[in-house]
C-alpha cells in the first residue's frame, strides 16, 4: 500500500526536511529568503525560510538557527546529511529576497531582501553547493513548493501566477 504523499509546511525561522514522495513548502516569502537543498539520488531535500543574512543581529542567549543565513544553511546540510543525503550531492534553488517596501533614500540596512540573498549565497559558496536556479529580488511576495521526487521548485506569486523553475 502507497503512503499518501504528504505536503510538510516550513514557518517563517524554520526549517525541516523530507523525503521523497513527500513535498514541502513555505508561504509568505517577502524579503525572506526559502533556500531549497536537495540530493537528488537520495531524494532527499530541505527547506530553510531565511530572514535575516547573520546572526550577529541575534539578541544574547539561544538563537533560532533557522531565522539567519548564516546559520540556518549549515544546520540544514547537517540535517539532511543526517537524513542520508551526500554532501556532494546537495545542489540548490533559492526563492525570495524581495524589496517589499520602497523607501526614499534607503539605506543599505534596510534592503534586506537583496542582503538575504548576498548571505545565503556566501554560505551556499563557502559549503561548495551549486545554486541550480533562483528566483529572487523584485517586488513580490512567494509561496514555494519543493518536490524531491522531480527536483521541481513551483513558485506561486500574485503578479506572476505559478511559475517552475
Amino acid at each position: 500500500m502507497r503512503d499518501e504523499v504528504q505536503v510538510i509546511k516550513v514557518g517563517i525561522a524554520d526549517m525541516n526536511i523530507v523525503r521523497a514522495p513527500h513535498m514541502i513548502r513555505t508561504t509568505g516569502l517577502g524579503s525572506c529568503v526559502g533556500v531549497v537543498l536537495y540530493d537528488p539520488s537520495s531524494e532527499i531535500a530541505g527547506l530553510a525560510h531565511i530572514m535575516l543574512p547573520h546572526s550577529a543581529y541575534a539578541k544574547a542567549g539561544s538563537i533560532n538557527l533557522a531565522k539567519y543565513a548564516d546559520t540556518a544553511v549549515v544546520e540544514l546540510v547537517k540535517k539532511m546529511k543526517n537524513a542520508g543525503a551526500r554532501s556532494y550531492r546537495i545542489q540548490a534553488k533559492l526563492a525570495g529576497g524581495a524589496q517589499m517596501f520602497k523607501f526614499s533614500g534607503a539605506s543599505e540596512m534596510m534592503k534586506i531582501g537583496p542582503r538575504n540573498v548576498e548571505a545565503v549565497k556566501l554560505e551556499l559558496t563557502k559549503l561548495g553547493i551549486s545554486i541550480i536556479s533562483e528566483d529572487t529580488g523584485g517586488s513580490n511576495g512567494r509561496t514555494i513548493e519543493f518536490n524531491p521526487l522531480t527536483s521541481i521548485l513551483e513558485i506561486r506569486t500574485v503578479n506572476k501566477g505559478i511559475y517552475e523553475i
